[in-house]
């Protein structure tokens, strides 16, 4: 088990380092100057090249790349006493650090949180204002796969149990309607219906004045009913996925033949089922689950616009309108980080639940 985690974890940094490399070649060709962009409309030519220094833009892309890297390493490199180098050891920009080791000709090594640089239009850091926003995002997909996980295993045990009957294709053309959903779509269509059709009864006001705050978004404080229609939204697909996922690995699994021996030998419909059948059925629910427990993360951008939840949906949104390219490539790498210690988690789960994953 242990090597199975140790190979799991290394193609896991092996398609971040991958992800990172994408994430600077692409924002280092899109259009824009940074440096007119800290700057705005009141720029000169001297200012513009003293930013241009200062934010490593004066350097060829090989050392842009290699700066970037060891930003974002959790353990790095840096020269101590030359400031302009580009390696320097900048206490306003990686504090707080630990220093590890001293190295020969002023070189240290440092344990450091990732230094993301900073916004061109707030001039925060990137850390700060990420670290705001993803614990509301956090919140909203652990709730969402926390109500999907519940709700859709239980349907999709009913459905295998009431194979081919009413119940079971009410459910099964719910759950063709929900995976055909946009989000998109589903996050104004829900909107629309709780906050305007039935305003009078729900308590949300799609108009009101304290829009942003009382009625959907998170605003000043954490309330319920700002947290129910956006969770609710965002596991609609899932939610659908999973009944149908369930199902049919139920009615698999129920046609084997040590569940055919378990009914020869007298043993309870009910421990067959629970004891037997379903805990077999759960290897690819368990993987389904945490692979769009990821995905929400990712994929929670338009219902947190709509809902006004002041998560990293929203920040993504606002550094794309106003060109924020530091803030737009940490969104980014936090998401693809979050993809990809799931999917390690996934795996080490799913090697778990069945030891011939490990042996492979």
């Amino acid at each position: 088990m242990f090597r199975f985690i140790v190979r799991r974890l290394w193609y896991g940094f092996l398609v971040l380092l991958g992800v990172i490399t994408v994430v600077f070649l692409l924002f280092n060709v899109l259009p824009g100057d940074p440096a007119r962009m800290v700057l705005g409309q009141r720029s000169d030519i001297s200012t513009e090249e003293a930013i241009r220094k200062d934010l490593g833009l004066d350097k060829s892309g090989i050392i842009q790349y290699f700066s970037f890297l060891n930003d974002l390493a959790p353990v790095s490199f840096h020269h101590t006493t030359d400031p302009s180098h580009h390696w320097y050891l900048d206490s306003t920009r990686y504090s707080p650090f630990v220093n590890i080791a001293n190295l020969a000709n002023d070189w240290t090594v440092v344990l450091k949180k990732p230094y993301l640089r900073r916004s061109y239009q707030s001039k925060r850091e990137v850390t700060d204002i990420l670290a705001e926003a993803f614990p509301k995002t956090l919140l909203l997909a652990a709730v969402s796969i926390s109500f999907t996980m519940v709700v859709g295993i239980a349907i999709g045990l009913l459905c295998a149990i009431n194979k081919n009957k009413l119940i079971d294709r009410i459910f099964l053309i719910l759950s063709v309607l929900g995976m055909s959903l946009p989000s998109f779509f589903a996050a104004i269509l829900i909107g629309w219906i709780f906050a305007f059709v039935l305003a009078d009864y729900t308590g949300l006001n799609m108009f009101g004045s304290m829009y942003s705050v009382d009625d959907f978004g998170q605003g000043e404080y954490l309330d319920l009913k700002n947290l129910i229609l956006p969770a609710f939204t965002l596991g609609i697909r899932p939610l659908a996925v999973i009944v149908e996922l369930t199902r049919s690995s139920v009615l698999e699994v129920l046609s084997q033949d040590y569940i055919r021996t378990a009914r020869a030998k007298g043993l309870p419909g009910s421990r067959i089922l629970w004891h037997h059948a379903l805990r077999n059925a759960m290897n690819p629910v368990a993987s389904a689950v945490t692979g769009w427990f990821a995905s929400l993360l990712a994929g929670a951008v338009f219902v947190e616009y709509v809902f006004d939840w002041k998560g990293i949906g929203v920040v993504i949104v606002d550094s794309l309108e106003k060109y924020d390219f530091p803030v737009m490539m940490g969104a980014v790498l936090l998401i693809s980080v979050m993809l990809v210690f799931i999917n390690i988690f996934a795996d080490i789960i799913y090697g778990y639940l069945d030891p011939r994953i490990r042996y492979e």
